[in-house]
């Protein structure tokens, strides 16, 4: 399916006249990337009648040459589910459907079979006086300034159209005057009125200098209004919707006025709700007039005649009783959640598990968490993964299923990006036989938060039929507050977009907090709010190891038989068998006499050589351990590797086995304040030494004199405190200092 089918779908959920001039150039653009033609544009153009103009898009279609940042068919995308559209499972839109097939229903539409009712005016006495006095009330703080028009003109067709009207009076003078009224003549208050043309007024507040948008001082209300809807229908639906209506007026003509609360805090805001409402109210059979979407609007005022019908506020204060008790409603009854079912109807015909992408690890469809330090290598990690991926080969020794992985590079430029995966192809000593199932997508200054990337991602990774793709790293397009476990859920959600849409695991990396992490557990060390460890469906932490000198000697003696080894075969691989047993391969001194019996000397001035030079490069290998903490598969050993830039390899000979990770803060502090100690201790032994082996040369010195020596007379105490510490005690038949001995110890 062409990717301008979606396109052309996408555009009819977004309405040009709500548009400012920037999105509808953005549209243009757009369109134009994305291969459609300057008719598409013009045509969708002409549904707002007010600001098309002839031929203005052609002229501004032949401007739009492209530039490095594209405006590409995303900007439809978002602007199409900002007006309620639902983008459709790759299934939904490839495959054709059967007679007996279900429709899917709209997630916006909630009226199902309902039954209309016969629209009545209240049976009870006409006051206007009332009718405008309750609508004020209702509408309007005292101190707010109203607009209204009760003067109007008509045009060559026998239309009446509303004249500018007043705006400087506030409600709470409107009501005082209202009140003094003796009788029901609401023109002494308003002005008179043409009664073929009614009289308007409008719903939100003013501030007193004028009546356009700019005008309005709080978005609390919209209008819906409906000509195209019969009374009966658009009564029923109106009050079935429950919409947080404030005043229902009927207009003397042929539509309900619903003064909606929408509640909005700022005019942008204000756009949204309201074409969110218009949405709404059209997917379930009132079409309003898209003409009433502005703020300052004017709606039919309560409590006049217009030909001969009466303008009648109906009612006040129904349906849902705010804006956000209303959506919540909306949204609840289509959240698209799937019916309960009884195990008892699965149990003999099970689905089939999604067959691992991992090993052991990770299922397709499922996501994975790489959680690590500055400088583990979670990028290479990373790296790794997509190669293993698009070769079928393993990974730390997890075997992985072959096909196309996406590797979206948030972080580094693209010919570094690039060079990482040549590198890494050949530290790993693999054929690049699988390159086209791996597809980059360098985004390093480009990148957007991730509920707007994830729509971008998707668009054009629908028909690519990748298995994973791989995000590197996330805080690039971290959205909200990182300690916030509610904003990380709405996070991760977007990966379950990801999931869901393409069928593919999604794999991420994250940064550890600050601070040393041994004495964490794993699922606690990844930075910001635990939303992070818990909802991944595999979840791999890394923690770096301490190289001991045991480790190192060990590590550094397998290197040496390693160059031995290696040079043996080379010049005896006939005879190597019988030269070489598999003990001897494990001895640096065997292969060391082995050699020297076997090779040149000049050969053995190069094995020294290169073994001086492999010893150096140990200065920059570190040790890792990964733990895994897994929801689909039993919880693995912790395994250890070994990161020689620019990858990771598995301690296969289990050298870092017994090696501790690093200690927690309290621990270092302790252990810090043990040798210390020990340092201290030790300097007073090693100064009393001197100061007795100084004062012996002319005989056993006193503890005075070794006290006047170290010049600590007047601390006495000390010197004896020193004095035993170093093994010495005072003779007490001599009074001189002599060392502790067994038979000193006697006396």
């Amino acid at each position: 399916m062409d990717n301008t089918i979606y396109i052309y779908e996408q555009l009819k959920y977004i309405d040009p006249s709500v548009l400012d001039y920037q999105d509808w150039i953005n549209v243009g653009m757009a369109l134009k990337f994305e291969g459609l033609s300057c008719d598409v544009w013009d045509e969708w153009s002409r549904r707002d009648p007010a600001r098309y103009h002839a031929g203005e898009c052609e002229k501004k279609w032949a401007t739009f040459n492209g530039s490095g940042t594209p405006v590409t068919g995303g900007t439809i995308y978002r602007l199409a589910v900002e007006g309620g559209y639902v983008p459709k499972r790759l299934s939904d839109v490839d495959e054709a459907m059967d007679w007996d097939d279900e429709i899917a229903r709209d997630p916006l539409r909630v009226l199902e079979g309902v039954e209309i009712e016969q629209f009545e005016l209240p049976a009870r006495r006409w006051e206007p006086k009332e009718q405008i006095t309750r609508y004020l009330q209702t509408l309007f703080n005292a101190d707010e300034y109203v607009g209204y028009v009760t003067q109007s003109w008509e045009n060559d067709d026998g239309k009446c159209l509303p004249q500018k009207g007043s705006w400087d009076r506030t409600a709470g003078e409107l009501l005082s005057e209202l009140y003094k009224l003796r009788d029901d003549d609401i023109g002494a208050v308003f002005g008179d009125y043409n009664e073929k043309a009614g009289a308007w007024i409008r719903f939100n507040p003013l501030d007193g200098k004028g009546v356009k948008n700019d005008n309005v001082t709080d978005y609390r209300y919209a209008l819906v209004e409906s000509d195209s809807t019969d009374l009966n229908t658009q009564n029923t639906i109106i009050r079935e919707l429950e919409l947080p209506v404030a005043a229902l007026v009927y207009s003397g003509g042929k539509s309900i006025h619903a003064i909606v609360r929408v509640e909005a805090p700022n005019a942008d805001e204000y756009r949204r709700r309201v074409q969110y409402l218009y949405s709404v109210c059209k997917k379930n059979g009132l079409d309003p007039d898209k003409q009433n979407k502005n703020p300052s609007r004017l709606s039919r005022m309560p409590g006049v005649i217009r030909g001969g019908k009466k303008q009648y506020l109906l009612d006040t204060n129904i349906g849902k009783e705010s804006w956000a008790e209303w959506q919540e409603w909306i949204e609840s009854i289509n959240d698209d959640l799937p019916d309960p079912e009884s195990l008892s109807d699965v149990w003999n015909d099970m689905p089939e598990l999604a067959p691992p992408l991992i090993d052991g690890v990770l299922r397709q469809g499922h996501k994975m968490l790489i959680a690590g330090p500055s400088k583990a290598g979670k990028s290479f990690s990373m790296i790794e993964l997509s190669i293993a991926i698009a070769e079928g080969v393993d990974w730390y020794g997890c075997r992985c299923a072959k096909g196309k992985v996406l590797y979206v590079n948030l972080e580094l430029d693209k010919a570094s990006c690039l060079h990482r995966f040549a590198d890494v192809y050949k530290a790993k000593k693999l054929r690049p036989d699988g390159l086209y199932n791996i597809d980059i997508w360098n985004l390093r200054g480009k990148a957007s938060p991730m509920d707007k990337l994830a729509p971008k991602l998707i668009r054009r990774a629908v028909k690519k039929g990748y298995i994973a793709v791989i995000i590197d790293p996330i805080y690039k397009v971290l959205t909200g507050d990182e300690n916030s476990a509610e904003h990380m859920s709405k996070f991760c959600n977007e990966f379950d977009k990801i999931c869901a849409e393409l069928g593919c695991a999604v794999i991420y990396c994250h940064h550890h907090s600050k601070g040393a992490q041994g004495g964490k557990k794993s699922m606690d060390r990844a930075s910001g709010s635990g939303v992070f460890a818990r909802d991944p469906d595999a979840m791999l932490d890394l923690i770096e190891l301490e190289i001991t000198d045991s480790i190192r000697m060990t590590m550094e003696n397998k290197l040496e038989c390693a160059v031995y080894i290696e040079y043996m075969h080379r010049f005896h691989e006939d005879e190597y068998n019988s030269l070489v047993s598999l003990d001897d391969e494990q001895s640096v001194s065997r292969m060391r006499d082995i050699a020297s019996e076997n090779l040149a000397p000049k050969t053995i001035q190069v094995i020294k050589q290169k073994v001086e030079e492999e010893r150096r490069k140990l200065d920059a290998v570190s040790a890792w351990r990964i733990d895994m903490t897994l929801r689909e598969f039993p919880k693995p050993k912790p395994l250890n590797l070994w990161f020689e830039y620019p990858i990771h390899q598995p301690d296969v000979d289990g050298v870092l086995t017994d090696a501790q990770s690093e200690k927690p803060i309290f621990e270092r502090a302790t252990e810090g304040r043990k040798k210390q100690a020990q340092k201290q201790k030790q300097s007073s032994i090693d100064s009393f030494t001197t100061a007795y082996e100084a004062l012996s040369m002319n005989g056993e010195p006193t503890m005075k004199e070794i006290a006047a020596y170290l010049d600590k007379e007047d601390k006495m105490r000390t010197v004896y405190d020193w004095a035993k510490k170093a093994g010495y005690k005072v003779d007490k038949n001599k009074g001189v200092v002599v060392k502790i001995t067994d038979e000193t110890a006697e006396n």
